[in-house]
Order: C-alpha cells, then sequence, then structure tokens
C-alpha cells in the first residue's frame, strides 16, 4: 500500500513537471496533480487496453505511431475527469504524453529494477 501511494506521489510531481515543460497543460496544483495521477493510473489499467486493441490495425499500419495518440487521448480523458487539470489541443496531450513517458522511464532507470510499475 506504501509503495501505491508512493507511486501516485512520484506521479502527481511528474504531472507537475509536464504542466511546466509542455506549453498548453495547465495543473492548479499538488492536489489536481494527485487526482490527476489517480485518475491516469486508471485510466491507463482500464481505458487504454481498450484503446489499444480496438486501434490495433492502425497501429500495425503506422509501425506503432498511433500509439502517441493513443497515449495523448489518454492524457485527455485525464484532464476532461480532474478539475483543475486543463490542455489545449490534441497537441499539447501528444507531447505531454512523450514528455511523462520519457520522465516515468527516467524515475524508473534511476530507482532500479526493485520499483513496481502499475
Amino acid at each position: 500500500m506504501l509503495l501505491f501511494f508512493a507511486h501516485l506521489v512520484i506521479t502527481a510531481g511528474l504531472l507537475l513537471v509536464v504542466a511546466n515543460i509542455v506549453q498548453g497543460v495547465r495543473v492548479d496544483g499538488w492536489s489536481a496533480a494527485l487526482l490527476g495521477a489517480l485518475v491516469l493510473g486508471l485510466a491507463n489499467a482500464i481505458v487504454r487496453p481498450l484503446m489499444i486493441v480496438l486501434t490495433l490495425p492502425l497501429t500495425v499500419l503506422t509501425f506503432g505511431l498511433f500509439l502517441l495518440v493513443v497515449n495523448g487521448i489518454t492524457l485527455q480523458l485525464m484532464a476532461a475527469l480532474t478539475p483543475g487539470i486543463k490542455i489545449e489541443g490534441c497537441g499539447s496531450a501528444i507531447v505531454g504524453a512523450i514528455v511523462l513517458a520519457l520522465l516515468n522511464m527516467a524515475i524508473e532507470f534511476l530507482l532500479g529494477p526493485a520499483w513496481p510499475v502499475l
């Protein structure tokens, strides 16, 4: 349970970093970021796998690049469901999803293989 909360807080912090890096992404504070991290975790667990299966032919046709759009849509869904988080446009969502994924990879690299990925 402690690991879940640590992952939630780190993801919330990364959402705040993404808001500072990517123009068009706004997070109003830690409370919005924590709620956004929770909603993003649920969206990644429930909605994203369904979207990947439904868009599989397009993903294969684009050699996997369409997954960037799927990640952007998932981030926009999180912003739509979370008060205090706004994303302006699909381009900002896709760039935000890329930055968030790169930051997550950096955190995983720094913390090592013992850090569980949700």
